[in-house]
């Protein structure tokens, strides 16, 4: 199978070039999936019910979320009505929505998409291995969904690899999102699992983690703010984990980053090619 996940997208900027060029991609490369993160894709903050479905119509099979889910607070109302909107999994009980969900990619295969949260540095949840644990054992990869993909946003690469290393051979691909960097740490894990830190941001880089840059760096000289947070408005880089997995077994085959656009040098899988 072959799966695309798309990082986080910020604002207009990344999704203009989710939606111009993720059709192509499906094409060109033949994908049976595309996940993506969807948490920032409103100003920069949150999601509405028009850009989700925007992103459907751009290709994406299911959209996961994270810390900024209920910014805009239409999606604690749509969410119920979002089969592929996933938040995180270790929301408190009887939070609006869902933290796991299956869908059917392309090729008919039923695959697990699953969002959790860290704690390290960010809000107190349920504990995410617990969480990511108990909805892996009710629906194991194989016997219960041919792929499983988990999102795990996070601030902290320690806790994404301890949790990437506690899923191992449980999972096709375990991918971090949140921080908005790609880091260069893509592989193939020894139990079988594809793995990566951070996949990035799909928005401006000439920004300060996709936020215009002058207020940014002006509440950190002065500690005040001054001003919204505003998304940058400039050409984004689409940043995204191309996965290849083995349909008998839902393991990963190849891994490789993708980064299309923007300032960031290219990437391709060039496995598809």
């Amino acid at each position: 199978m072959r799966i695309l996940f798309i990082g986080d997208i910020v604002g207009r900027s990344g999704r203009t070039i989710v939606s111009s060029r993720l059709p192509g991609l499906i094409g060109d490369w033949k994908l049976d999936l595309v996940v993506i993160n969807g948490e920032n894709a409103a100003g920069g903050f949150g999601i509405t019910e028009a850009i989700y479905q925007d992103l459907l119509d751009a290709g994406a099979d299911a959209i996961t979320l994270g810390n900024h889910a209920w910014d805009q607070k239409e999606a604690l109302v749509f969410i119920e009505r979002a089969p592929r909107l996933v938040r995180p999994l270790n929301f408190p009980a009887g939070t609006p929505g869902r933290g796991a969900t299956i869908v059917e990619a392309r090729n008919g295969a039923r695959v697990l998409i699953v969002n959790v949260m860290g704690r390290i540095f960010m809000e107190p949840l349920d504990d995410p291995f617990a969480a990511v644990d108990r909805e892996l054992l009710a629906c194991p990869l194989r016997t219960g969904a041919d792929a499983i993909i988990v999102d795990i946003h996070a601030e902290a690469t320690s806790e994404k690899q301890a949790l990437a290393y506690f899923l191992d051979g449980r999972a096709s691909a375990i991918i971090g999102t949140h921080t908005h960097a790609p880091t260069a740490d893509q592989r193939v894990l020894p139990g079988g699992s594809a793995y990566m830190s951070d996949v990035g941001m799909t928005g401006d880089y000439d920004s300060v983690i996709g936020m215009a840059k002058e207020e940014p760096v002006s509440r950190f000289l002065r500690r005040i703010p001054a001003a919204r947070f505003e998304p940058a408005g400039g050409p984004a880089t689409l940043c995204a984990l191309a996965v290849e997995t083995d349909d008998a077994t839902g393991l990963a085959r190849r891994v490789a980053p993708v980064r299309l656009g923007g300032l960031l040098a290219e990437a391709r899988a060039a496995f598809w090619e």
